[in-house]
């Protein structure tokens, strides 16, 4: 089993930034993949970011690329989702996520088993 507990959400201005967190426990952290998703009232969830067990792979959604950062301390069974130039169309909830297979890096929320509570941003305009 894997507890995912995600923080660091709150109300911000467009143009600010916001740093999401989300702590693992459970299954050995360091060699599993991540991702991040999100899912707006009415809307489907979203795929935001991945980040392989090592860091060394990224990916991103076209939404967010270049706005955001998704990284990683394994020491800490942490992972992080920097988030610069916020827009009201990134308000939602963030969930982060851990994949069935650990060392697969995807975009489909199909291949993601385990799930936190998720933490709401709000962007105002």
């Amino acid at each position: 089993q894997v507890q995912l507990v995600e923080s660091g959400g709150g109300l911000v201005q467009a143009g600010g930034s916001l740093r999401l967190s989300c702590a693992a426990s459970g299954r050995t952290f360091s060699g599993n993949a991540m991702g991040w998703f999100r899912q707006a009232p009415g809307k489907e969830r979203e795929f935001v970011a991945a980040i392989s067990w090592s860091g060394g792979t990224t990916y991103y959604g076209d939404s967010v690329k270049g706005r955001f950062t998704i990284s990683r301390d394994n020491a800490k069974n942490t992972v992080y989702l920097e988030m610069n130039s916020l827009k009201p169309e990134d308000t939602a909830v963030y969930y982060c996520a851990v994949p069935r297979n650990p060392f697969w890096v995807g975009r489909s929320r199909e291949g993601y088993d385990y799930w936190g509570q998720g933490t709401q941003v709000t962007v105002s305009s």
